[in-house]
């Protein structure tokens, strides 16, 4: 009887020695990386400023007027203003947040041929823009058009990630990276 209690704990240990990792990792025995070396730090200085003179303009910017004014294009407009930026189709494509009427939304657009623009669409925004169904650049200005074919909004490069224009309702329309 306590041959079977041998033969069954030397089964389970060779079952448990199956159970061992013996895969081959052929970087295991390469050196970790050096360690970096220590740089020298600047000394830090310490000092005290000046009080602000209270009521003296030149401590401090101007605040800005809460009526910022943007350029926009009027609804119907097809020129952009003489200050536009030239613009490709190339660099119109990807995702842009988008600020119209107080609100910030989503805009997609993409190289996929769709009538005679490119398809695109909006995520989250209101009026015109949610019927966005397509984009084309004409000359220095982007139209963005409805499912329909309508144009429903468009905007000017006004700066390298920004550009800025009108919906057909006349809401100002700014998108940016």
């Amino acid at each position: 009887m306590q041959f079977r209690y041998v033969v069954t704990g030397v089964a389970v240990a060779l079952a448990l020695a199956g159970c061992q990792r013996t895969s081959y990792n052929p970087y295991s025995n390469l050196p970790g990386p050096a360690p970096l070396q220590a740089q020298p730090v600047p000394s830090v200085q310490s000092g005290t400023l000046d009080a602000p003179v209270a009521g003296d303009p030149s401590q401090f910017p101007a605040a800005p007027s809460s009526n910022t004014a943007v350029a926009s294009l009027p609804p119907g407009s097809t020129d952009a203003p003489a200050t536009a930026l030239d613009v490709t189709k190339e660099s119109m494509v990807g995702n842009w947040r988008v600020t119209s009427a107080g609100t910030t939304c989503d805009m997609f657009l993409t190289l996929t041929n769709l009538g005679s623009g490119s398809r695109g669409g909006t995520r989250g925004c209101v009026g015109d823009l949610t019927t966005m169904g397509s984009w084309e650049v004409n000359g220095k200005t982007v139209l963005f058009k409805s499912r329909a074919g309508d144009v429903i909004a468009r905007v000017y490069k006004s700066a390298d990630t920004r550009f800025d224009g009108t919906t057909n309702s006349g809401q100002p329309v700014s998108l940016s990276r």
